[in-house]
């Protein structure tokens, strides 16, 4: 019985600090801008290109392709809200910065490489995330690594369900490989892990029941893929910070090490109404019953986190 007691006291402890520290950070970003950095943003025409390790099969590959496309598909009366209409709170951002149109950001779906044989092995550290990123294009480019299922990466679940950064711009010489240093050669990578078996309670929430906290029933995916819906929702997240804080000197608030940006300044938040344990007042498919906020390329549905809105000092739902 004793036992009991201090587990019970232990979960609700869990839950408490967590509610707590949501309410924190979403009182901590309702008064407080995100801070800018003075660093370079990322600009002009850049590719998106998704390095695939591990297994993913076409279909699971098309919802992660279709959503890059989306974002920047055009709008039509029956399909709002859009992804696009999403990503364009980031121009915000780059209007702080710089009242010029030309200085916002275009991103493009760009090549596909399929790592399907696990050269690196079923467990992967951060210099080899960077070692797959960097089969990419390594100029005006974000390298997207997608680990499948049954790779681990060093914290992934423990604290993280990707990460994103950069690395110097590696130039193919004769006969040496050379680290061409400065300002502006340099790309940006993103790493997201399929948390499908090992924690789509911490990484796909509300696909999933959460870890700890209220047990409601998770939500029906829109693309009918937990892990990889989770996945999108991850990725979405990391783009926003990449746009705004790609070398780590951009928008962001806090440590640097441990920085809130765009969209990790919103934790939990997808639509109006949304607290801890809810995402929200999200919208609902019919005929599946699956729960989305945004529509996308190819008549894809979406579920995407709230963007922090630099002009209001708020977060943004798209519902």
């Amino acid at each position: 019985m004793a036992s009991f007691i201090v587990k019970l006291f232990f979960i609700i402890s869990l839950f408490n600090v967590r509610f707590a520290s949501s309410r924190m950070l979403t009182s901590l970003v309702q008064n407080q801008l995100l801070k800018y950095h003075k660093g370079q943003l990322l600009s002009g025409k850049i590719s998106v290109n998704l390095i695939w390790y591990g297994k993913f099969n076409p279909f699971q590959r098309a919802i992660v392709a279709d959503f890059i496309i989306s974002l920047s598909s055009p709008a039509t009366a029956k399909s709002q809200p859009t992804v696009a209409t999403w990503w364009k709170t980031t121009e915000k951002y780059y209007h702080l910065v710089n009242s010029e149109k030309s200085s916002t950001l275009a991103l493009y779906l760009g090549k596909q490489v399929l790592v399907e044989n696990y050269s690196l092995g079923k467990s992967l550290t951060q210099k080899q995330i960077i070692q797959l990123a960097s089969k990419g294009e390594q100029k005006n480019a974000i390298n997207v690594v997608l680990t499948s299922s049954d790779v681990t990466v060093d914290g992934f679940c423990l604290n993280r369900c990707g990460s994103h950064g950069s690395k110097s711009t590696l130039v193919k010489g004769k006969n040496d490989n050379t680290l061409v240093k400065g300002k502006n050669d340099k790309f940006a990578y993103i790493w997201v892990g399929n948390s499908k078996t090992q924690c789509p309670g911490y990484c796909a929430w509300p696909f999933h029941q959460p870890i700890y906290g209220p047990q409601s029933p998770p939500l029906v995916a829109p693309n009918n893929d937990v892990g990889l819906d989770g996945m999108i929702i991850n990725l979405a997240s990391l783009l926003a910070g990449t746009a705004t804080n790609p070398f780590g000197n951009g928008y962001y608030q806090g440590p640097s090490a441990a920085p809130l940006e765009a969209a990790s300044a919103c934790p939990g938040v997808y639509a109006k109404g949304a607290y801890p344990g809810y995402a929200g007042d999200l919208l609902v498919d019919p005929p599946t019953g699956a729960s989305f906020n945004a529509h996308g390329a190819n008549g894809r549905k979406y579920l995407l986190r709230a963007l922090y809105d630099p002009s209001t000092s708020k977060c943004y739902t798209l519902v």
